[in-house]
């Protein structure tokens, strides 16, 4: 592994970050979430067509920009910092990998460049509360997380006509405002019983329902910079993602190759969080006087925010190791860089909410956007203990048997 960025790499943070400076500062944020769309078209756009982002990891025959997981963790970290609002976790992290990995040529060709573009976005939704469980973060995928041939989750049925869909969906990040929805659906019933993915495309709308028979509300999260919906599915027309010779495909372990991938993308993204917050509170208590001097002088203090700081330096470590690991096909590395960066968060916004005293707990205050993040992030990608568990698991490190290399 080179530890040092490319100067392309390091240009992606630079420009980023000088965007982000100027157009995503905290009360862009707070108007941006409280949108239509939850997040800012605007600064969308600029960031789809000007940057790229969207396309950043697709290949270059599908409109993107070829770059490697490594690019898009390193962009997603100065998103983090910023705490910005945007679909391209649900899109580009998670959505896109999907359809280039499982969908038919046809499809490839149709959707990805309007992925690219930032003209399309997407969102995966899965059964209830188990996007964790479907991307084999913290258990094994190949369950009956999608169904399982009971009533609940959802349900697909072939007929003449294709495929209908039944079932309801929740916590779909970006849900209520995403043009294509990649639905996992359990199907074969107990003779086959399988998991496979579907698309279903427009005319969606939101909070309502639509003439596909889908209706989808967005809910009141903990963290408002993370959007998420709830999908009821009443007798929807769907696509298979891929074709019928492909329907044997092992999707299991596509989503747990993708939910490799995006636990690293994940990691970088709390890792600028993290970093952010931190800085935030080096400056202010510097600033802040108590006993008439500054509360920063205090040794007390400075070694509470010096083992912050060495948290935050591992937690990144992990994460750059993480995002490189996966993209050079290395397996089961981002849930434990995920553990370690949902936790540097979790202690660095607490810790930042305590040290600016007053002021740090009222709900106006910035510090409660980094703190809501790490409690929401832990509830939809954790929690931490899991997280370790499942890579122990994996790893065999308790199971009394030889230690997998």
């Amino acid at each position: 592994m080179d530890a040092t960025f490319t100067a392309e790499q390091e240009e992606i943070r630079r420009t980023l970050r000088e965007l982000l400076l100027k157009r995503c500062g905290p009360e862009e944020v707070r108007t941006a979430v409280r949108s239509e769309d939850g997040y800012d078209p605007a600064l969308w756009e600029t960031l789809a067509q000007q940057l790229g982002l969207p396309g950043l990891a697709l290949p270059e025959a599908y409109g993107g920009v070829g770059c490697s997981v490594t690019e898009l963790a390193l962009a997603s970290e100065e998103l983090g910092r910023s705490l910005a609002p945007s679909p391209l976790l649900a899109t580009a992290v998670l959505g896109a990998p999907l359809l280039l990995a499982l969908g038919s040529e046809d499809q490839r060709a149709a959707l990805l460049p309007r992925i690219s573009s930032g003209e399309l976005t997407a969102a995966l939704a899965v059964p209830g509360a188990s996007l964790t469980t479907a991307l084999g973060l913290t258990g094994d995928n190949r369950g009956d997380w999608a169904g399982g041939g009971r009533a609940g989750g959802v349900q697909a049925r072939q007929t003449d006509g294709g495929w209908r869909l039944y079932g309801q969906a929740d916590q779909v990040l970006d849900g209520h405002s995403a043009g294509l929805l990649l639905v996992a659906a359990h199907t074969g019933g107990f003779a086959r019983s399988r998991t496979l993915l579907f698309l279903v495309r427009g005319p969606l709308v939101r909070d309502g329902s639509g003439s596909a028979g889908v209706t989808r509300v967005r809910l009141t999260s903990l963290d408002e910079t993370r959007s998420q919906a709830r999908i009821q599915l009443r007798d929807v027309e769907a696509e298979l993602l891929g074709d019928d010779e492909s329907a044997d495909v092992d999707v299991a372990g596509v989503l747990a190759g993708v939910g490799d991938s995006a636990a690293a993308v994940l990691a970088a993204e709390a890792v600028g969080a993290a970093d952010r917050v931190l800085e935030r509170t080096v400056e202010y208590v510097k600033q802040r006087e108590q006993f008439g001097r500054a509360i920063g002088s205090f040794q007390a203090v400075k070694h509470r925010l010096a083992d912050l700081y060495v948290q935050v330096q591992a937690a990144r470590s992990a994460a750059y190791y993480a995002a490189w690991a996966t993209g050079a096909g290395e397996e089961r590395v981002g849930g434990l860089a995920l553990a370690q960066a949902l936790e540097a968060l979790r202690i660095t916004s607490s810790e930042a909410v305590q040290l600016h005293g007053g002021i740090g707990f009222t709900w106006e205050h910035e510090a409660h956007l980094y703190f809501k993040r790490a409690a929401g992030d832990e509830l939809l990608f954790g929690p931490v203990h899991r997280l370790r568990e499942h890579a122990a698991d994996a790893a065999r490190l308790f199971g009394g048997g030889e230690v997998a290399v």
